[in-house]
């Protein structure tokens, strides 16, 4: 089995554990606080060497995993739908897969509420005005709700990268120099 193949295997199983809450969920009128759930498992798995090495490590018995997932569930308040699934993930060595659940949960939600976000990177960090004028540009363009991921990279020397969907807007001082460069390449 490929690399790609293994990828996309993970993805299908935990888009079937995501599906099920999801819908589950949007029953019982809950996707709010699934949402913030969800985050706080993604915060929680980024935070957390121990969490990582729970759910990769084949170290762990079925029972081992259950026990610790069951624990973390009730100390971070977990919905039962959320507990219970996480609870099925383990007892078929699936946990594996939670990374690509938080994803994909947090996808569906987004799309139920005519969300969108775009990964913004800048040269410099941006004030709240400008991110305020981005996201009122980029709502414009998609019609729909616009959240910002945001992170700061030197190197651009001036202006920002947006990713939004599909799309890449490269504005950065960087690209454009690089083109400029290719440019004078093809006339020299």
């Amino acid at each position: 089995m490929t690399v790609a193949n293994s990828v996309s295997m993970s993805q299908s199983i935990a888009g079937r554990y995501a599906q099920a809450v999801f819908e589950i969920t949007k029953e019982d009128g809950g996707l709010d606080a699934l949402a913030q759930q969800a985050a706080d498992l993604d915060a929680a798995l980024q935070d957390s060497a121990e969490l990582r090495d729970l759910i990769t490590s084949p170290i762990y018995s079925r029972d081992q995993q259950g026990r610790a997932i069951a624990g973390i569930a009730d100390k971070m308040g977990l919905s039962p739908v959320l507990k219970n699934t996480l609870q099925l993930m383990s007892n078929n060595r699936r946990l594996f897969v939670l990374p690509q659940l938080i994803n994909a949960l947090l996808q569906m939600i987004a799309t139920e509420r005519g969300e969108m976000t775009a990964d913004v990177t800048s040269a410099i960090a941006l004030d709240d005005a400008q991110l305020e004028r981005l996201k009122t540009t980029l709502a414009g363009k998609t019609g729909k709700k616009i959240k910002l991921n945001t992170r700061v990279d030197e190197t651009l020397i001036g202006g920002m990268i947006v990713k939004l969907g599909s799309q890449m807007i490269d504005g950065s001082v960087r690209s454009k120099l690089a083109s400029l460069q290719n440019v004078m390449k093809e006339v020299g």
